[in-house]
C-alpha cells in the first residue's frame, strides 16, 4: 500500500508554496540528481571504508563516476531518447570524466573513471532488459 501526502499552502494569490513530501513529486531531473547523490556517497563509503586508498580525491573522483552513472542512466531511461541518444550522450560524459581526469590527475588514473561508468551504465540497462517494461523507472 502506497501513501502519498502532497503539502501546498497558499500565502497569496501570486505566490504558492508547494512542498512535496515524496519521490512520487520529484520531476525526473531532480529523481536523476538524487540517484547520482546516492550512486556517489554510497560508492565512497565502500571504498573508504572496506578499501584501502592512499588518495582520498582519486577515490572520491572515481564515486562521482558511479553515481554519474547511475544518475544519467536513470535520466535516459525513457522512451524519450532513442538507443544511439543514449549512447551517444553516455560516450560525451565518459569524455568529460576523462578529461577532469587527466586535468586533475593523470590520463592512467583517469581511465577507471570510464570503467566504473560503463560498467554501471550497462548494468542500469542489463537489469532494466528482465523486466517486462524494459525500464526500472516503472
Amino acid at each position: 500500500m502506497t501513501y502519498r501526502f502532497r503539502l501546498e499552502i497558499d500565502i497569496s494569490l501570486i505566490t504558492q508554496i508547494k512542498i512535496s513530501i515524496f519521490a512520487p513529486y520529484f520531476t525526473d531531473m531532480q529523481k536523476a540528481l538524487i540517484y547520482f547523490a546516492l550512486g556517489t556517497a554510497v560508492s565512497f563509503l565502500i571504498n573508504y571504508f572496506f578499501l584501502s586508498s592512499d588518495n582520498i580525491g582519486l577515490e572520491f573522483y572515481y564515486a562521482i563516476a558511479f553515481g554519474a552513472a547511475w544518475g544519467i542512466a536513470y535520466y535516459l531511461d525513457t522512451p524519450d531518447f532513442t538507443l544511439p541518444k543514449k549512447l551517444g550522450l553516455s560516450f560525451v560524459v565518459m569524455a568529460i570524466l576523462v578529461l577532469i581526469g587527466t586535468l586533475i590527475f593523470k590520463l592512467e588514473l583517469a581511465i577507471p573513471s570510464i570503467l566504473k561508468f560503463s560498467m554501471v551504465f550497462v548494468a542500469y540497462y542489463v537489469i532494466a532488459s528482465f523486466r517486462a517494461t524494459k525500464s526500472l523507472r516503472k
